[in-house]
C-alpha cells in the first residue's frame, strides 16, 4: 500500500473508531449517571468531529498546485490541527463546567464497573489507534494525522483517570461503604480537564507554528549549508540569506549563492542544478530557489556570514562603495 493510500486509511479508521467509542460511552453515561464518563463522551464526540476534519485535510492537502494556490494546499494540514486544539480547548472547559457543579451538588452512582469497562476499551482501542496514525503521519510528514494521533493519546490519558476514579469507587465501596466516594468521579473530571487543556496546548504550537513559515528544524538548516559548502571545490565561493518554511509536507527553500567571477551562465545554471538535485534527494517535491551572485571577493558584513573563501582573500568593501 502506498504512502497516500495509507494516509486516508487511517484517517478513516479514526473516523469510525471514534465514532463507535462516542456511542458506547454516552450509553454507559446515561446508565451510570457519571459526569466523568459523560465528559469523556463529549471528549470522544469532538475526537470524532477532529477526525472527520483530519481526514478532509489528509485529502484536500493532495490536491496539486493551481493558479489560485501556486504553493499548492499543504497548509490545510496545519489548519487542521489548530482547530483540533481549538476543539479540545473547548472540550476541557466544558468538562471543567460539569465536574464543579457535580462536586457542588453530587449524586451517587449506578453500575460504576460499566463505566471503567467501557473506559478500558477507549484506552485500548484509542491507544492502538494513535499509533498508527503518529507511524502513518511522521513517515508522510502530516500534520493533521500527528495531531490527530496526539488528540487521540489525550483520550487515552484521560480515559485511565476516569477507568481508575471508577474502579476506586467500586472498591470503596465493597470494602468502606460507610464513606461516600461519589467525590472521586468529578476528581477523576477535574484531572481529564487539567490533561486536555496541557494538550491543547502544546498541540496549538505543533500545528499553528507553520501557519506563520517557522524555518526548518535547525538540523535540516545545518544540512543544506553543510551540502552546499561541499561544493566550494567547484567554483561556490559563499551562501548567504538562506530562508526555509514548511507547507505540509512541502518545504520551500531559497538562497543566495555566490560563484566565482568568471564562471559563465551555463556553468553557473549547471552547477545550481546539481546542488539543487542533491537537496532534493533528501527533501523530494522541496521546491528550491537559488539566486546565483558573482563574487569579486569585496565582502560585505552579509557575505563574510557565509563566506567560503579563505580569509587572506576576503577584502572589505571600500566604506566609500557602502
Amino acid at each position: 500500500m502506498n504512502l497516500a493510500l495509507q494516509k486516508k486509511s487511517v484517517a478513516w479508521l479514526s473516523v469510525a473508531s471514534n465514532a463507535a467509542l462516542v456511542a458506547a460511552k454516552l450509553a454507559v453515561g446515561l446508565l451510570t449517571g457519571s459526569v466523568s464518563v459523560l465528559s469523556e463522551a463529549i471528549h470522544s464526540g469532538l475526537d470524532l468531529l477532529a477526525a472527520a476534519i483530519a481526514c478532509y485535510a489528509v485529502h484536500a492537502a493532495e490536491k496539486p498546485a493551481d493558479p489560485e494556490h501556486p504553493y499548492g494546499h499543504g497548509k490545510i494540514e496545519n489548519i487542521s490541527g489548530t482547530v483540533e486544539a481549538i476543539l479540545i480547548f473547548g472540550a476541557a472547559v466544558w468538562i471543567l463546567y460539569g465536574a464543579v457543579a457535580k462536586l457542588l451538588h453530587p449524586h451517587a452512582l449506578e453500575h460504576a464497573g460499566w463505566g471503567a469497562a467501557v473506559m478500558g476499551l477507549s484506552c485500548a482501542v484509542n491507544f492502538g489507534v494513535s499509533r498508527l496514525l503518529f507511524r502513518v503521519g511522521r513517515r508522510a510528514q502530516s500534520v493533521a494525522l500527528e495531531a490527530d494521533g496526539w488528540h487521540l493519546m489525550t483520550d487515552v490519558y484521560t480515559s485511565a483517570g476516569v477507568m481508575l476514579g471508577l474502579v476506586a469507587i467500586a472498591l470503596g465501596r465493597h470494602f468502606a461503604p460507610q464513606v461516600d466516594w461519589a467525590w472521586l468521579d468529578p476528581a477523576a473530571a477535574l484531572l481529564v480537564a487539567g490533561l486536555i487543556l496541557r494538550a491543547a496546548w502544546h498541540l496549538t504550537h505543533h500545528a499553528a507554528s507553520d501557519l506563520l513559515d517557522r524555518s526548518l528544524p535547525a538540523e535540516e538548516q545545518a544540512w543544506l549549508r553543510a551540502e552546499i559548502v561541499g561544493f566550494a571545490s567547484r567554483g561556490v565561493c559563499g551562501v548567504h540569506r538562506l530562508r526555509t518554511r514548511r507547507s505540509g509536507l512541502a518545504r520551500f527553500i531559497d538562497f543566495h549563492l555566490l560563484v566565482a567571477a568568471d564562471m559563465n551562465v551555463a556553468d553557473a545554471h549547471a552547477l545550481t542544478d546539481e546542488i539543487e538535485a542533491r537537496i532534493e534527494q533528501r527533501f523530494p517535491g522541496a521546491s528550491i530557489t537559488a539566486h546565483v551572485e558573482p563574487c569579486r571577493q569585496l565582502c560585505t558584513d552579509l557575505c563574510r556570514s557565509g563566506c567560503l573563501l579563505p580569509p587572506e582573500q576576503q577584502r572589505p568593501i571600500p566604506p566609500a562603495a557602502r
